[in-house]
């Protein structure tokens, strides 16, 4: 419910528009060493109000370390971070007390628990993926002394799409740019896009994709935990995703196994794949490829024009949008989507290490 993974475990915390919002870490190893800078760089590479096409909402997301980390290192016990709300406007909020906006979270949960946080939808906001971002930044510490590296970018916006695989890129150059795509062409043309969206009241949505690099051979448990149904389930838990899909995904349909399979082969010792249709996954176990994923993103759904809506009592209202938000939200979700990974494969990476210990024993 609020918590996720079995060895490297969080569980995170807190409302849109309450006092702070955070994450509890729990399973990650002692001794390794934190990067208070790192984690800082990953929360401003998603916090709000950074630049024209992100919500205004002004939040410094400063992190501050309440325990589980001593002299720079962590102590394998409960590492607790927290993020402080410092920009809340909840009165843009009071005229939906009773009213449900098209496409939110609203009627669901109060459906579900009969009652519901209305200011900026407390626990479904996207705010709360700040948590997982600070708990993320982590894990990617973790998994940088295994040479593991998690890269997403913006592909697509709308009907933009970058044509040239993760191979052509440079994926250096991702953050060079206010929408987050490592093509400069195609990013203007998507600040573009977004921009004119966003004058005209409404939203757009995108398409991110990540690729994971130096994966071990190994990681994934068979049969309900493969490696691939994990990272799936990890980036549908963020807001606003639609849709997931790993390796040739829905164009592998297209091809015939002839074309479709990966042939074997040996190059210095190592078992390698001439393609990788896989996605870096067999039987849902990394074979040691790159693990390549794209994770598609709905438009906002609170944009700037009335809508038709009910309210609490089933009568028809005029719902009427206030308040800071994002005309598309894949430029801030890039970090969001490296964080679930780094969880999925930080997680996996200690269950395979418990693994070959017991295997060993």
């Amino acid at each position: 419910m609020n918590t996720y993974g079995k060895l490297f475990r969080i569980t995170t915390f807190g409302e849109s528009h309450g006092a702070a919002i955070g994450v509890i870490i729990d399973g990650c190893p002692a001794g390794l060493e934190i990067d208070l800078m790192a984690i800082q760089a990953e929360l401003a590479r998603r916090k709000p109000g950074q630049s024209r096409i992100t919500t205004q909402r002004q939040e410094a997301d400063e992190v501050e370390i309440l325990s589980g980390v001593f002299d720079g290192k962590t102590q394998g016990t409960p590492i607790m971070l927290l993020i402080r709300n410092e920009d809340q406007r909840s009165k843009d909020y009071s005229h939906l007390a009773q009213n449900f906006r098209p496409s939110h979270a609203d009627y669901t949960y109060q459906a579900k628990y009969g009652h519901r946080d209305y200011r900026g939808g407390g626990r479904s906001s996207a705010r709360e993926t700040a948590a997982r971002v600070a708990a993320g930044a982590i894990a990617k510490q973790l998994l940088t002394l295994e040479g593991i590296t998690v890269e997403a970018y913006v592909s697509q916006v709308g009907n933009l799409r970058l044509s040239k695989s993760y191979q052509e890129l440079d994926l250096s150059q991702t953050n060079y740019n206010i929408v987050r795509c490592p093509d400069s062409a195609t990013a203007e043309q998507m600040i573009t896009l977004i921009d004119q969206t966003r004058k005209n009241r409404d939203t757009i949505g995108g398409v991110i994709s990540c690729v994971i690099k130096t994966v071990p051979v190994g990681l994934g448990e068979p049969v309900f935990d493969k490696l691939h149904a994990e990272l799936g389930k990890a980036m549908l838990s963020i807001n606003a995703a639609k849709g997931f899909e790993y390796g040739s995904g829905f164009a592998g349909v297209e091809m015939l196994g002839s074309e479709h399979n990966d042939i074997f082969y040996t190059e210095n010792q190592q078992v390698k794949t001439k393609t990788n249709h896989s996605g870096g996954i067999q039987g849902g176990i990394s074979n040691g490829e790159d693990i390549y994923f794209r994770v598609a993103f709905k438009p906002v759904a609170t944009i700037m024009q009335d809508q038709p809506s009910i309210d609490t009592e089933g009568n028809e209202v005029q719902v009427t949008a206030k308040g800071r938000h994002d005309p598309c939200v894949v430029p801030r979700a890039v970090p969001i989507v490296e964080a679930m990974a780094a969880l999925v494969l930080a997680d996996f990476y200690l269950r395979n290490k418990l693994s070959k210990l017991t295997h060993n024993l």
